[in-house]
């Protein structure tokens, strides 16, 4: 691992620059690419999310054979990028995926998915 390792302070700068560019905010899609994302609305920025998960999953199956490991590196901070855009869009923060991050430390990946399934099914029939 690289000692240059960012931290979760970078995510909340980045945030703050990402909601200053909220239309709300005075965000000019003329002038920024995340106000011209949020400007078009969910679809612009949720087809990028598309696209840039898929350009992770290229990037690691050209890992797989040879290719450059760092190019995952890349194409997962342009998922990063612009998932953030959607959780500023939606009120939502980098802080509070953390905090879900840190919730289920320690906790089985299966039992967290079976728990999801029951509460799931529980609201259904409320």
């Amino acid at each position: 691992m690289s000692s240059n390792v960012s931290h979760p302070d970078s995510l909340a700068r980045l945030a703050q620059v990402i909601e200053s560019r909220l239309p709300q905010n005075g965000g000019d899609p003329d002038a920024s690419y995340v106000a011209r994302l949020l400007h078009k609305g969910p679809d612009a920025f949720l087809k990028k999310i598309g696209e840039e998960a898929t350009e992770v999953v290229m990037a690691a199956k050209d890992a797989d054979f040879g290719g450059d490991k760092t190019k995952i590196v890349y194409e997962v901070a342009d998922l990063w990028f612009h998932c953030m855009i959607a959780l500023a869009h939606y009120g939502l923060t980098p802080a509070q995926v953390l905090a879900e991050l840190d919730r289920r430390a320690g906790t089985s990946g299966i039992e967290e998915k079976a728990l999801r399934k029951v509460l799931a099914r529980e609201g259904e029939t409320k």
